[in-house]
């Protein structure tokens, strides 16, 4: 089996165990997502944007070059927004952390059942640890703070201990 484009043609074959591969590592990551029927639609409508004034996405989910120039993960999703503009906390629960540090600077975690979500570089948060919000209340302001090169939320999202892209469970929200 040949795959042929402009530049000339590609066997597959030696790329199955890849392909393979690849689908198995997909499936694991999505499996936290993968809910039935109502469940998985009530599920996801309960999630909030968590940025007012969306001014783009700057910072993806997964592998990329660091400011070392080394290859390192990125937790989370980069969300641009103007300085200051609010922060919602994308689901209800319960703060279990105020982090005030050089690389996430000013931020928050909340854990909502097995989800923690974590927001970084905040201006100001208006939470102390053990409080309870609500899914879209203001929980903080975008900053500067920490290692950053401009205005914007860091958001992340770990389920049972892993890593999530964010940008997934955005996906799922707007289909349900």
């Amino acid at each position: 089996m040949a795959l042929c484009m402009p530049l000339g043609c590609f066997e597959l074959r030696p790329l199955f165990p890849l392909i393979r591969f690849l689908v198995a590592i997909t499936a694991i990551a999505l499996a936290p997502l993968v809910t039935v029927g109502a469940v998985a639609e009530s599920l996801w409508q309960s999630g909030v944007f968590p940025i007012v004034q969306f001014e783009g996405y700057s910072s993806h989910f997964g592998r990329r070059l660091g400011i070392s120039g080394n290859e390192e993960l990125h937790t989370g999703l980069d969300i641009a927004a103007p300085l200051g503009s609010p922060v919602l906390s994308w689901w209800s629960g319960e703060v279990v952390e105020i982090i005030d540090d050089s690389i996430c600077g000013l931020g928050v975690v909340i854990v909502s059942g097995d989800y923690e979500h974590i927001y970084c570089h905040l201006q100001q948060q208006f939470l102390h640890r053990g409080q309870k919000v609500r899914g879209g209340q203001p929980i903080g302001r975008v900053g500067v703070t920490g290692r950053t090169s401009g205005p914007h939320l860091h958001w992340g999202i770990r389920y049972r201990g892993r890593w999530l892209d964010p940008g997934l469970i955005l996906r799922e929200m707007v289909k349900s």
